[in-house]
């Protein structure tokens, strides 16, 4: 009976030793530093501990975006998500460097010893952040969304997504037009439907001295009448401009609530119309000069 207490005691302090042994052993690896310098480096308890909190807060993350996208109507979602993910990455760099921080790196010396490198990623990046800081600012202002028609630099699209470094339209073509969000500050933007799918548009057009005005006008509007992507109501209405050099010129207006096609329906009124002057024998001059030869 004694014998088997002095093994029991003795088991007990091997165990006892051993978890000691292993404890020393895990602290010491714990506690080793990867040192870049004297005043840079970094434990691997450290490192852990970031990767730690990191994770912790991503879970934390997802749950509050869970909580507030189940409380956003659908067409704001795409939006939030956004502006999510960019302060998401945001969050999780103050967290590095917070943690980093407390946990006895010197973050100053950090900073310090790459300098330069981070005065040349800066200024790599420098358009980069103009497109995200662009961006937040387009979904904040609702400027632009997503099914709207916008030209921009000549060139116009349907918007089909909203990124928070780049803009994806749709050309009339079928191409895919990517526009750097920065283009947004920097350049004129006409939003073709922030106030509708309706638009006001015209088409312009000269005829020959001696033509029969009220004739032409008769034509036009029935040239927009005709088509069928043109609204009734208003009804076209037609200008007349000016006397020009060689033209008596006229503006046709005519209301379409099919903006995206608006270069296609504006052909088909030029060749209405060409078709309906020659028919009714009204010519579209050119430019002509007389030449008065003075001989001495």
């Amino acid at each position: 009976m004694v014998r088997s207490q002095h093994i029991k005691i003795y088991g007990n302090g091997f165990v006892i030793m051993v978890n000691f042994l292993l404890m020393k052993e895990l602290n010491k690896i714990l506690n080793y530093t990867f040192e870049y310098n004297k005043q840079i480096g970094i434990s691997v308890k450290t490192i852990l501990l970031t990767i730690t909190i990191i994770i912790i807060a991503s879970y934390l993350l997802k749950l509050l975006k869970k909580l507030v996208v189940n409380r956003l109507e659908k067409s704001d979602v795409n939006k939030f998500d956004t502006v999510f993910s960019f302060g998401k990455w945001l969050l999780y760099i103050v967290i590095f460097l917070t943690t980093l921080s407390s946990s006895g790196v010197n973050v100053s010396a950090v900073f310090a010893a790459s300098a330069a490198l981070l005065i040349g990623i800066g200024l790599a990046l420098q358009t980069f952040f103009q497109d995200i800081i662009s961006g937040i600012f387009i979904i904040l202002d609702q400027s632009v969304h997503v099914g709207d028609y916008i030209e921009i630099d000549g060139k116009v699209g349907k918007v089909e997504e909203i990124k928070l470094r780049t803009t994806r339209a749709v050309t009339i073509d079928n191409k895919v037009l990517i526009i750097p969000n920065h283009k947004y500050l920097t350049s004129s933007l006409y939003n073709w439907t922030q106030n509708g799918s309706v638009i006001r548009e015209s088409v312009f057009v000269g005829v020959a001295y001696g033509s029969d005005v009220q004739l032409v006008k008769k034509l036009l509007i029935q040239s927009a009448e005709e088509h069928q992507n043109i609204l009734k109501n208003p009804t076209p209405l037609v200008l007349f401009k000016n006397f020009g050099d060689s033209s008596l010129d006229f503006e046709l207006i005519f209301t379409s609530n099919n903006s995206f096609q608006i270069a296609i329906i504006k052909s088909d009124l030029r060749f209405r119309i060409d078709e309906l002057f020659r028919k009714h024998n009204i010519s579209i001059p050119f430019p002509q000069r007389d030449i008065h030869m003075i001989k001495e």
